[in-house]
């Protein structure tokens, strides 16, 4: 067999090997690309605590496993199991408003055995996408004003029950996610525009019901330098990693926000802060483009979806991704309010790790089921 030949056999075989494991081979990569800078990144910004770096490399391995288990499940069958999932975890949300446990004024978890606790706001982000895509499935698009009001009542319902814990970011990234479903559904532009007159309103409302310390969050955002040592410290102090970090950064284990702990919350919510500081900006431009790459390919995969249910899900779960990135990226450079959102596969978490591998999971199982579906 001459060599040409040879590397074509190897190449075919695989191929077959990886749709036969229903793995993404781009997306994968693209994804341990990210999970190995963010480990990388997590061991500076914990101030070299190697337990904490341990304890995440175990939640990105146990996401890594349910991300291949869902990969293996057709999409045909999360179809079906799409509205029990989100009855099941509306009656979660209410079980925590009733008996769940809390943590730093917030009511959030759902006590389990062994002193472990649950969070269903977070497997919230998955199911109301997989719910609001449901209900598209056999429908003519774009949808109609009545099925508008049928799926912003969807989102609704959830969203107010989450924001009541109270935790508003979660709240505001399960609405989007919904939101981006009816979206790709080809929402007319007048409801577009409705929605964008509508603003004013919306946000005046949402600020009446809105908590004193989240209020102090959105003043704050326009003006840190009225509670430098207060309300302020957080955002101040990580403009200044950024902003000394210049083009090249300090190198690595060098940033003094960081490392004097100076910069609150340096391994969870400001942990670009550190990278900015230790890296420049170039540091931060190769992991935007880590997260490019993994976007685009998620991308990739709803256009090249099946039947309207994938395509919407995988849609809206990619553009989701991209909002965590967005806000997070946004609120720790002071363009947006800090709204506690974590930057997705680099920011020390628990559920919410394992719950965005579970996006791509689904994402990896409608790319490689497109001819079972």
């Amino acid at each position: 067999m001459s060599e040409s030949l040879y590397q074509r056999a190897i190449s075919f075989t695989n191929a077959r090997l990886w749709k036969l494991v229903h793995v993404d081979v781009l997306l994968i990569a693209s994804l341990f690309l990210l999970i190995g800078g963010g480990l990388f990144i997590l061991y500076s910004a914990s101030g070299q605590n190697t337990a904490m770096v341990e304890r995440q490399a175990l939640r990105l391995a146990i996401g890594l496993v349910v991300c291949l288990v869902l990969a293996q499940l057709p999409p045909k069958y999360m179809r079906r199991a799409s509205p029990v999932l989100f009855a099941f975890l509306a009656l979660l949300l209410i079980g925590v408003l009733l008996f769940g446990v809390g943590a730093k004024g917030a009511q959030r978890w759902l006590p389990l055995p062994g002193g472990l606790r649950f969070q269903p706001s977070e497997i919230m982000k998955i199911v109301m996408p997989m719910m609001i895509a449901w209900y598209f499935a056999h429908k003519p698009l774009p949808p109609t004003f009545k099925q508008i009001l049928v799926v912003l009542t969807l989102i609704a319902v959830p969203v107010v029950m989450i924001a009541k814990q109270p935790d508003l970011g979660t709240s505001l990234l399960v609405a989007v996610s919904g939101i981006f479903v009816l979206f790709l559904a080809g929402l007319g532009w007048r409801y577009i525009i409705g929605a964008a007159i509508s603003a004013p309103l919306a946000a005046y409302t949402l600020w009446q019901f809105m908590h004193e310390y989240q209020r102090q969050r959105v003043r704050t955002f326009w003006d840190p330098e009225s509670d430098p040592l207060g309300a302020g410290w957080n955002i101040i102090q990580s403009k200044t990693a950024i902003g000394s970090g210049g083009i090249q950064g300090k190198g690595w284990l060098e940033g003094t926000q960081a490392q004097l702990d100076f910069l609150p919350e340096s391994h969870t919510d400001f942990i670009i802060a550190v990278l900015a500081e230790e890296f420049g900006m170039l540091g931060c431009g190769l992991l935007i483009l880590a997260y490019l790459l993994v976007i685009g390919r998620g991308l990739f995969i709803a256009a090249k979806a099946s039947d309207n249910y994938a395509r919407l899900l995988a849609g809206s779960l990619t553009l989701t991704f991209f909002v965590y990135m967005f806000v997070n990226i946004g609120m720790v450079s002071g363009i947006l309010p800090v709204v506690g959102v974590p930057l997705p596969l680099v920011s020390y978490g628990g559920t919410s790790i394992i719950t965005i591998m579970a996006t791509f999971g689904i994402l990896m199982s409608i790319q490689t089921h497109k001819r079972a579906i």
